[in-house]
């Protein structure tokens, strides 16, 4: 089954280009199923880039999926077109009545600022809670996914000597989870981070699912919050560490040549993706399980 998003976003064209199906608000209309509704809260700069890639992902299950732009209510984005924010994103105090089979939040290039010292921190933490009454499954990335572990469980980030950047080996810690069925033991995950979370300050309700020995932990679940966290990239495109990496260089940043990512670390040299399958699995598991959970009736989401 497609995607639903709107005729008009600028994915549409990229994801109908790559074979994905896509689906027009007149033909969703027609099917007599219900979609499962899925919010992206995106608070990353290039939000082109970003809702493309997480609309890819979600979009190719078997699923109707229905995916709804969020923004911070009173945040101005500096790096996207004002007429795209307004032509396909609302603000949450907009869609804080309604309900969501999932809801995802995106990492943010913020990591180094103290929690509350980000300007909307504190719109953040009602929409944490709020996930708590009004959706089903949430799904934390990078940045998002340490600043909920540190609103719910008081969980510290730590700032990294040097930047975690590159394509870095995972183990996987519990084979039987849901959310890894498929994976194999080992597996490459895109990693981009100046801070982390350390396993020594999670509390026991938490289940870490994968963790590499060279960056630390990778996927964590929280059950009891219903929340799956992931503090890398599996979403990133086969470009984006490479981009990134330009960026730095010509900002004066000092950072490494990403690992295990250009072809003989020759940054001239066109990366390989050995994550996308991954991705594909992680998200495909994840759309599943709220498939499988969720209730038909919305109103009952979050009771």
């Amino acid at each position: 089954m497609p995607i639903k998003i709107p005729d008009d976003l600028p994915a549409r064209r990229t994801l109908e280009a790559e074979g994905l199906v896509v689906m027009s608000e007149a033909d969703a209309i027609r099917q007599d199923i219900r979609p499962l509704r899925i919010g992206l809260l995106n608070l990353m700069p290039d939000k082109i880039s970003t809702e493309t890639q997480l609309a890819r992902l979600i979009g190719a299950t078997p699923l109707q999926v229905e995916l709804t732009l969020v923004r911070i209510t009173n945040h101005v984005s500096r790096h996207t077109e004002a007429d795209h924010m307004a032509s396909f994103y609302r603000p949450w105090e907009a869609v804080r009545d309604e309900r969501f089979d999932g809801f995802i939040i995106t990492g943010a290039p913020i990591e180094k600022l103290p929690f509350d010292a980000v300007t909307y921190w504190d719109e953040l933490r009602r929409i944490f809670d709020w996930t708590q009454t009004h959706v089903h499954r949430g799904f934390m990335v990078c940045w998002a996914a340490q600043a909920a572990l540190n609103h719910f469980h008081g969980v510290p980030k730590h700032i990294l000597p040097a930047k975690a950047f590159g394509v870095i080996p995972h183990r996987v810690t519990q084979p039987a989870s849901p959310w890894l069925r498929g994976f194999p033991d080992n597996f490459g995950m895109p990693v981009s981070r100046w801070t982390e979370v350390r396993q020594t300050d999670l509390p026991a309700s938490l289940n870490v699912l994968a963790a590499s020995a060279e960056t630390g932990i990778g996927i964590i679940e929280d059950p009891a919050r219903r929340m799956l966290h992931c503090f890398n990239h599996l979403e990133y495109d086969s470009h984006t560490l490479d981009i990134e990496y330009k960026r730095d260089v010509n900002a004066g940043v000092e950072v490494k040549l990403p690992a295990n990512y250009y072809p003989h670390d020759n940054a001239a040299l066109p990366p390989e993706n050995c994550w996308r399958g991954h991705g594909h699995l992680l998200f495909g598991n994840w759309i599943n399980e709220i498939y499988q959970s969720t209730p038909f009736d919305m109103d009952e989401i979050g009771r």
